[in-house]
């Protein structure tokens, strides 16, 4: 078996992998980093491109993406798969929904990137502009919610929970949650006081523990897994701690 054939049996391995929670997701970037060198940029890269990929099978070759981006690690997903539809022939727009001294040291380096590469990107940290950007730019066939992660709990703040509610709003094609709609806890699976309703949700590794809850289901889509670069006997490991 080559190795391309080796990388296509952990894809698919990932799929029918069990839940993870929140915890168990921090120890796994945590691992990779510590064990096998595996850097916050490179896992991040390894996520957005296969996140892109499945994207593209999903809504077709090419198209038009509006990506609104949080300021986590989220957000530097986001950024890169911005970056990977660009690249492949994609029309990209993005909004940063925050301030920029408050992004993760990965997702800056991924914004970046996103700029220098001419990627028309709006950057808007208060309520009103952020819905002057949307009204604007998300004129788009997909919008892709990189806003909050799965490090998300409680409830949204303001501006981001009018952000989400507007998203919500708008008439387009699909929406696609990044790992997790934002505004949902991916260990209950609960909804808060505003929560993306995602077309298809591209989580990363595995499903997470909370979507299976009852209501889960209308704010999550269709679901498919994403790799991130590691090798599955690390997620067998983690869960075996559980």
């Amino acid at each position: 078996m080559d190795a391309d054939s080796d990388y296509e049996e952990a894809e698919d391995w990932s799929e029918m992998n069990p839940p993870l929670t929140r915890e168990q997701v921090r120890t796994i970037d945590r691992l990779a980093t510590d064990r096998y060198g595996l850097s916050g940029l490179v896992l991040m890269e390894n996520a957005g491109i296969n996140a892109a990929s499945i994207i593209q099978d999903v809504y077709g070759p090419t198209g038009s993406a509006f990506v609104a981006c949080g300021t986590g690690n989220n957000g530097g997903d986001g950024c890169v798969i911005a970056r990977h539809l660009h690249n492949a022939g994609w029309t990209v727009t993005l909004l940063l929904a925050g301030d920029t001294e408050r992004l993760t040291p990965d997702a800056q380096t991924n914004l970046k990137v996103v700029r220098a590469m001419g990627i028309v990107t709006a950057i808007a940290s208060d309520g009103q502009a952020q819905q002057a950007a949307l009204a604007t730019m998300a004129n788009s066939d997909v919008l892709i919610d990189a806003l909050l992660g799965t490090g998300f709990s409680g409830d949204v703040r303001s501006p981001m929970a009018e952000l989400i509610h507007a998203i919500n709003g708008l008439t387009k094609r699909a929406t696609v949650a990044i790992d997790v709609p934002s505004g949902m806890d991916c260990d209950t699976g609960k909804a808060s006081n505003a929560t993306i309703r995602a077309d298809l949700t591209v989580t990363f590794v595995a499903a997470k523990v909370g979507f299976s809850a009852s209501d889960a289901g209308s704010y999550l889509g269709n679901v498919r897994v994403a790799g991130i670069g590691i090798h599955p006997a690390l997620v067998t490991e983690v869960l075996s701690l559980a």
